[in-house]
């Protein structure tokens, strides 16, 4: 027998390499269900900072203009003015939504100029894939809270 010699078996390879996997196997749904659930927290935040971006500018009568903010499936969009077709897109700026999440509520936010009155008030629901909701309530003097 040859001393000093130390190694692997096979057998302790491949179980090594199992436990690897069902490891990698148990934690990978935990994984994704934190992304989705992450995602959908800077999502929501980055609506709520847009529409109170949006009431800043219209109370300081920003390019003496109304603001807006229109909430679509893939991006939220804040502009200039009260029409979102006419707007002037150099004044956008933009938000990208996850394709694992789906916005529903309010699709648009009109805030005055001068008073900042939204011309609506309610809810913005963010549901995740993971069946996760967040929500944006707008009252009906402009407070945005979520």
């Amino acid at each position: 027998m040859r001393e000093g010699l130390a190694g692997f078996t096979l057998l302790e390879v491949l179980l090594s390499v199992a436990i690897i996997t069902i490891l990698t196997g148990i934690s990978l749904p935990v994984y994704e269900s934190f992304v989705r659930r992450n995602d959908l927290d800077l999502t929501a935040q980055g609506i709520t900072a847009m529409l109170r971006r949006a009431d800043t500018y219209a109370r300081a009568v920003k390019n003496d203009s109304a603001w807006s903010v229109e909430i679509q499936p893939t991006t939220v969009t804040l502009f200039q003015g009260t029409n979102f077709a006419a707007r002037t897109v150099a004044f956008d700026e933009t938000l990208s939504v996850p394709a694992s999440m789906t916005p529903g509520g309010i699709g648009e936010v009109q805030f005055a100029k001068f008073s900042a009155t939204p011309n609506v008030a309610g809810n913005i629901t963010l549901t995740s894939t993971t069946n996760d909701v967040r929500t944006i309530t707008i009252n009906t003097k402009g407070m945005v809270s979520y």
